[in-house]
């Protein structure tokens, strides 16, 4: 039996990737692409595809966000942290997440990733 879309990452890659080769500003595929190369461990890929989404949608604190993920893997902790810090100026907001990402592992130690949680903490 054959493996189908969403059951074999290297398939999907390889699909998304056609589909780009058509409609290379397709949004959704490339946010869908960027997510998959990481989950293989194609960090490189995965930074280059965040890297087009931020050029495609400068103000979206989403792309933002993957976007420091994907440098923070690469250990560019002061340009995740940048990116990081401009997510949230956008709006990015889920702060429960950005604590237990484990592709922010390498920032959360740091006085500029401590101060942006303190920022989206609900005030008490």
């Amino acid at each position: 039996m054959s493996k189908r879309r969403g059951q074999d990452p290297d398939w999907d890659i390889r699909f998304y990737e056609s589909v780009l080769r058509r409609d290379p500003g397709y949004v959704m595929v490339l946010e869908l692409l960027g997510g998959l190369y990481t989950q293989q461990g194609r960090i490189l890929d995965g930074l280059k595809v965040d890297r087009r989404l931020v050029r495609l949608q400068p103000d979206n604190a989403t792309a933002r966000y993957n976007l420091a993920c994907s440098l923070a893997l690469l250990k560019r902790q002061r340009d995740a942290l940048r990116e990081l810090q401009a997510a949230v100026q956008l709006g990015y907001r889920d702060l429960e997440w950005m604590e237990q990402d484990p592709d922010l592992d390498g920032l959360k130690d740091h006085p500029a990733f401590r101060a942006l949680v303190k920022v989206l903490k609900p005030q008490s």
